[in-house]
């Protein structure tokens, strides 16, 4: 696909400045893919955004607030996970009592919903990626209007019961990354340590390329809060199956059978509760999506949009 065909900007979407792609015809059905936990919206890749695209869709990526080229909230807190660990076991989060957080799933989901409005887009097929599962998933149940199919991809409904990541990926994760600033060795050798831990057995890992990536995203722009910030409005979330048993449009869930960070039990727990989903757990794929799956993953997604 041509140059031409790539368009972005930066559109402001209530108090934040969203930064956003479009690949293909703007005057076909448009596809809405939400980044995950921490990361920006170049993990979905031009290579992979212009196979979708092939297949007679526009295609749009996204920066999540505190990502990327999109507004970073430097200026709020560091939020206690403590509290917010202690009030969703508490069963205090959802009726008023929960901790102050700086955002939620919810503001997310009407970022995602404000970039469709400027783009005058009044329906979309909506696709996420781990924490993007979760913002697609509400965009679904809480706004179904807009939504004309979901995929969710490695992600999970908040349902207590279901395993968790294991405990070494979870150290990883939570662990303190060195200041790209003073150590960009170090900082880059955290980011591939914890890229090879939750990649999958399909195909070996490629560290230059996973290095390029972590790269061109501190290019691209790093909020060093973000993904704390993030995460925070992800435990927050807490059990979203009552909220998923209401979605309306076909969906479709895909897991890799070697996710680490979170499990397949998460994604049968999702499929099962979005009625009518489908399920594709794809042999060797970890929490990622290298390009050895872009053809079996972008077939799925164009199958499930093409029959709403």
């Amino acid at each position: 696909m041509a140059d031409h065909d790539r368009r972005g900007a930066i559109t402001r979407i209530g108090a934040v400045d969203i930064a956003w792609e479009s690949f293909g015809d703007p005057d076909h059905p448009a596809i809405l893919l939400i980044a995950g936990l921490g990361t920006q919206m170049i993990r979905w890749t031009g290579a992979f955004c212009r196979a979708l695209a092939a297949r007679g869709w526009r295609v749009i990526r996204f920066d999540n607030r505190d990502t990327g080229c999109s507004t970073h909230l430097d200026h709020c807190p560091p939020p206690d996970m403590g509290a917010v660990i202690g009030a969703l076991g508490a069963g205090l989060l959802g009726v008023g009592r929960q901790p102050d957080l700086p955002y939620t799933l919810e503001d997310m989901a009407g970022d995602a919903l404000g970039l469709l409005d400027a783009l005058g887009i009044g329906r979309a097929h909506v696709v996420g990626r781990s924490m993007g599962g979760m913002i697609a998933q509400i965009l679904a149940s809480d706004h179904g209007h807009r939504v004309c199919s979901l995929t969710s991809i490695m992600s999970g409904t908040g349902n207590p019961a279901v395993a968790g990541p294991a405990p070494d990926v979870l150290a990883l994760l939570l662990g303190p990354a060195p200041d790209p600033a003073i150590d960009p060795e170090g900082f880059l050798a955290h980011g591939l340590a914890f890229a090879r831990r939750i990649a999958g057995t399909g195909r070996p890992f490629d560290a230059a390329a996973c290095r390029a990536l972590l790269l061109d995203e501190l290019r691209r722009g790093r909020a060093p809060g973000g993904t704390a910030r993030q995460l925070a409005a992800m435990v927050a979330a807490g059990d979203r199956r009552s909220r998923l048993a209401g979605i309306t449009a076909p969906g479709l869930v895909i897991h890799g059978t070697d996710d680490p960070l979170i499990p397949p039990a998460a994604g049968r727990d999702t499929a099962a509760a979005i009625p009518g989903a489908g399920l594709l757990l794809i042999d060797g794929m970890g929490h990622d999506l290298p390009p050895w799956v872009d053809d079996r993953v972008v077939a799925a997604i164009d199958g499930v949009a093409s029959g709403a």
